[in-house]
């Protein structure tokens, strides 16, 4: 089967990073991206169906490295229907592929959800978007900044727990979000980095000099940036402030309105840029209901008018990824092929799946997001098939 998309662009990576290509076509065969190049009406590839989108851009589609549920379902459940209602509402707001994230509950119920997300993870196929691999939020966090994370259950960097954390897991731990300035933290920044786990820095109190031995042991990103960090401070700018100050540290972003303020989104992006910022949703199990009680881990969350909390304190979001791109662009004037980095390609490169995830190239997988002028979603694409349709 040789399908042909043609759009009035094409987001398509280069050495600069990604570009639109304009009046372009998209060649797919078998699932499989078999060509994209710039469209001559009297010359187009030989196909068996065409689908065009005369105003839209392609895109990759959508890594979301940062989610704790969605329609009503947590990814601590550990099931395969909870992960498949969760990836098949994923896929409906153009996301390919995704991280689902722990949050801090007792150690049997950590190894519990990670053990089944392992099976999940290593199934063959998936009914919509594809859980890639597992972001552990917690337990490893600052008692200070802990947000919703119960108290009770943070732990003290262990790498024997984390040992038993990655042997649930079958491996399959590719981020983790941890306090640097916790006792123990640095050594165990270094063993999971050591072990192709991409650590990123949050939940934290840290000083600039804890944050810099963080980093120093191997950390390479930064959780939600400003929320459960330190306040800046122009004498000691803390976490924050050293997100924001290296340029070689990803950083991740909830862009939905309430968790960080229009001005500071904008600040953002002046200091991360398209090749470092990363939008994440945080989206828990109310994603994509309506406003009531739903849990995150097994802690009660209430939802109203699209804020998320638990005895006060804002416990993660009901945003989704087209959302947060709509929400960027509207709040800092960035465009469409600009912002679209941070939730394909740059997610992609901090957790070190580049080679199958978040560029649309010759041979991959044609995961496609298509994008009206306003960056709604038009149509997606998951290995060819558009399940919209």
């Amino acid at each position: 089967m040789r399908r042909l998309i043609t759009a009035h662009s094409i987001i398509v990576p280069t050495p600069a990073g990604p570009a639109l290509l304009h009046h372009s076509c998209l060649l797919i065969e078998d699932g499989i991206i078999a060509g994209i190049t710039r469209r001559d009406e009297s010359a187009l590839p030989a196909h068996d169906a065409h689908d065009d989108y005369p105003d839209a851009t392609l895109s990759p589609a959508f890594l979301d490295i940062h989610i704790h549920g969605a329609v009503n379902h947590d990814v601590m459940e550990g099931t395969p229907a909870a992960l498949d209602a969760v990836g098949r509402f994923l896929a409906g707001r153009g996301v390919g592929a995704y991280f689902p994230t722990t949050v801090t509950a007792p150690i049997d119920a950590t190894l519990y959800a990670l053990a089944g997300l392992a099976r999940i993870i290593t199934r063959p196929d998936h009914p919509g978007a594809r859980p890639l691999g597992i972001h552990l939020e917690g337990p490893f966090l600052s008692h200070a900044k802990r947000g919703v994370h119960s108290l009770g259950l943070l732990q003290k960097p262990s790498i024997e727990l984390f040992t038993r954390f990655w042997e649930a897991s079958e491996g399959h731990i590719r981020l983790m979000t941890i306090a640097p300035e916790i006792e123990g933290a640095p050594e165990l920044i270094a063993h999971a980095t050591s072990l192709g786990v991409r650590v990123s820095l949050g939940h934290s109190n840290a000083t600039t000099a804890e944050a810099e031995r963080g980093i120093a042991a191997g950390a390479c990103s930064a959780t939600h940036t400003y929320n459960a960090m330190r306040a800046l401070d122009h004498r000691d700018p803390g976490l924050l402030g050293t997100v924001l100050d290296t340029d070689s540290l990803y950083a991740e972003l909830i862009c939905d309105g309430i968790h960080v303020h229009p001005a500071l989104v904008r600040l953002f992006w002046k200091a991360k840029g398209r090749h470092r910022a990363i939008l994440v949703t945080d989206g828990i199990s109310a994603t994509g209901m309506p406003d009531g009680e739903y849990l995150l881990g097994g802690m009660a969350v209430t939802v109203k008018e699209g804020r998320c909390t638990h005895e006060g304190v804002l416990s993660g979001s009901v945003l989704t990824l087209d959302r947060a791109v709509q929400n960027f662009c509207r709040f800092t004037s960035a465009t469409l092929d600009e912002i679209v980095s941070a939730v394909t390609g740059n997610p992609a490169a901090l957790s070190g799946v580049s080679d199958t995830q978040g560029a649309l190239a010759q041979s991959r997988s044609a995961d496609i997001t298509v994008l009206t002028p306003d960056g709604e979603i038009a149509a997606v694409y998951l290995h060819g098939e558009n399940i919209l349709a």
